[in-house]
């Protein structure tokens, strides 16, 4: 190999390292922008109640369907209630409740 061709070869592998550096910061930037946008309170309630309803099926919905009332129609309302438990700090009771409510229906459905 003669000096022009290795030396060619180097600029070739520096482009190359300078193009993957700037995609890795490119990579860092867009993760950063999409945590800073999973982490708003809108997206982590979006989370959890897409989360809770494709958990539960269309079973809330079936819970909901005699008193002619929708998940969407109830949104407002759990909204409501999750904004007065935030605001009275009833977070740490309300986690608790949860959780018994949880081991209850957990113990109902084996009991059956």
């Amino acid at each position: 190999m003669s000096e022009n061709d290795k030396l060619a070869a180097q600029a070739a592998r520096k482009r190359l390292l300078i193009a993957q550096g700037e995609m890795y910061r490119v990579g860092i930037v867009h993760a950063r922008a999409n945590v800073g946008y999973a982490l708003r309170p809108e997206s982590m309630l979006q989370g959890v109640v897409e989360t809770a309803v494709g958990f539960a099926g269309h079973r809330v919905e079936s819970l909901l369907a005699p008193g002619g009332m929708r998940l969407q129609g109830a949104m407002p309302y759990v909204l409501t209630a999750l904004s007065f438990i935030g605001r009275k700090k009833l977070v740490k009771p309300a986690l608790v409740l949860v959780a018994v409510a949880a081991v209850a229906a957990s113990w109902l459905r084996r009991k059956r």
